[in-house]
């Protein structure tokens, strides 16, 4: 695969992994991708766990379900990140950012533009919405045949420092490299993300992973081969929309916007 394909190609993948587990010279293909990242001299202050036991996969899916049922029940999840969210294909079209809901039960259906309301948000409640999401994302993690925790050395990372940043830069950019490696194998890659939202999760993780004080934990990932018959969860969505150019980008200062590429220069 040409990297511009890999690129271009490059996906979240929201839905369930084939059960076959991950190989492991895969494994290590995506360990050496993100060790060829760059790093502040060359300091590679990245880590990694590769969880592919079982009974450590299901207490992360345990966590990762409970703390989706808290998120949902509390409304802490869309009050967050409800800029984020798109309901129709012309909002899409028009932002070119943020989440297409485009997948929904039908009994919320009457519901989607009044779902950051508190009414809206208490009826969910009341038709077992946070538990159903909460069920769906613990399956999700425990039928994923590995998660990557990706870790910093404290040595380096020093978050009130340059080091710091440096740090989350590089590992930004190692996290980029399994991204797009994934895809030249046949494989997906998801971020675990509702752990880090309740600090009390994020510690139980933590102990359950024996992080040393030594390392800082930054985030999980889970990954599998994607199924050719991908089925689509109850609850999904749509990211596939990208700004324009003239959107991202200026010539020489903030005063001129980059003009659309003709499509004849994207290839």
């Amino acid at each position: 695969m040409e990297l511009i394909d890999a690129i271009r190609q490059r996906r979240t993948t929201n839905g369930p992994f084939e059960q076959r587990p991950v190989s492991l010279e895969h494994q290590h293909l995506l360990i050496e991708a993100a060790g060829r990242a760059p790093s502040h001299f060359n300091s590679q202050p990245w880590r990694f766990i590769l969880i592919d036991d079982p009974s450590v996969r299901s207490q992360i899916a345990t966590i990762g379900g409970r703390t989706m049922q808290q998120l949902m029940e509390r409304g802490t999840f869309f009050q967050r990140y409800k800029k984020y969210f798109r309901f129709s294909e012309e909002e899409m079209e028009a932002r070119r950012d943020g989440i297409l809901i485009d997948q929904l039960p039908m009994m919320l259906k009457p519901f989607i533009k009044q779902v950051f309301s508190d009414t809206v948000l208490s009826l969910m409640s009341k038709l077992g919405v946070p538990s159903m999401l909460g069920e769906d994302n613990r399956k999700l993690i425990e039928g994923s045949p590995l998660i990557l925790a990706v870790m910093l050395d404290k040595e380096e990372y020093i978050p009130d420092a340059l080091s710091g940043f440096y740090c989350q830069l590089s590992m930004g950019m190692a996290i980029e490299h399994i991204w797009l490696l994934t895809q030249e194998l046949g494989m997906g890659i998801q971020f675990i993300s509702t752990p880090m939202e309740i600090p009390e999760a994020w510690q139980e993780l933590k102990e359950l992973l024996r992080v040393p004080d030594g390392l800082e934990l930054m985030a999980l990932y889970r990954l599998g081969y994607v199924p050719q018959d991908a089925k689509r969860n109850r609850i999904d969505w749509k990211s596939d929309q990208r700004k324009r150019l003239s959107q991202l980008a200026f010539r020489n200062t903030c005063a001129t916007p980059e003009p659309d590429a003709s499509p004849r220069s994207t290839v």
